[in-house]
């Protein structure tokens, strides 16, 4: 998850109803400046609408098995204070934010094009260029993740597909989905560090469903919580045997 801009924070705060249209820029202005990425987004928002349909697990074949259990996962839920309520509340959003899917792959796109620390993880090893087909494959993923999320199963499968996704984010297995000539290895700090602007930028978007302020709280708060939950799920192909 690899997504951080600072004027689309400044939206956030102060200028909600504006945020479409910095982003679009930055997006297309980076575009425009990289040939390499002229066609990505192109691309990828042929499949994208059927793609956010599907769970993100669905299109995910030979998942590696969780070293957890839906006990451990229960224990964790607990300590972030996720219940019911919060399961309840993902699942008030997904209506909402299905029909925005489009919008808020833009804005965190947005994120990768402006921010060269992130963008790195994107691009060829050999030439440093961001590489569209990568960029493209990755937009339909994140596309299926925001549903995912939103319906908020979790059973055994789902703990298998997080585990997947952090050994596709460390050395053990990243670029091998894509064959992609990218860098070995999504660092770790960005794992963490990204739950904060992921979820901030998401409180516009869910604002637009016309609920009350409360339920645009709940719904809040619950994406923090879950993406959170599943930032440090990712987490554990980073951490040494038995610490984690």
């Amino acid at each position: 998850m690899f997504f951080f801009f600072v004027s689309l924070l400044s939206c956030h705060f102060g200028v909600r109803n504006t945020m479409r249209a910095p982003m679009a820029f930055v997006l297309v202005a980076f575009l425009t400046s990289c040939s390499s990425l002229a066609s990505f987004d192109d691309e990828a928002r042929t499949s994208v609408n059927d793609s956010s349909r599907t769970k993100s697990r669905s299109m995910t074949t030979d998942l590696s098995t969780s070293p957890f259990q839906l006990d451990d996962l229960t224990k964790l839920q607990q300590s972030l204070l996720f219940g019911e309520d919060d399961i309840a509340a993902l699942r008030q959003s997904l209506p909402i934010l299905e029909p925005q899917i489009e919008e808020i792959l833009d804005v965190w796109y947005g994120f990768v094009a402006s921010t060269p620390q992130l963008v790195q993880y994107f691009a060829n090893a050999s030439t440093g260029e961001p590489d569209a087909e990568y960029l493209a494959a990755v937009r339909k993923r994140f596309a299926a993740w925001i549903v995912e999320t939103a319906r908020a199963e979790y059973d055994q499968e789902w703990l298998d597909h997080q585990h997947e996704i952090g050994l596709r984010h460390h050395s053990t297995k990243k670029n091998r989905t894509d064959n992609a000539p990218s860098v070995p290895i999504v660092h770790f700090r960005y794992l963490q560090a990204l739950v904060y602007p992921v979820t901030a930028t998401l409180e516009p978007f869910l604002e637009k469903g016309g609920q009350s302020a409360g339920d645009v709280d709940r719904m809040h708060q619950a994406w923090i919580k879950s993406v959170l939950l599943q930032a440090i799920l990712w987490s554990y192909p980073y951490v040494r045997a038995g610490e984690f």
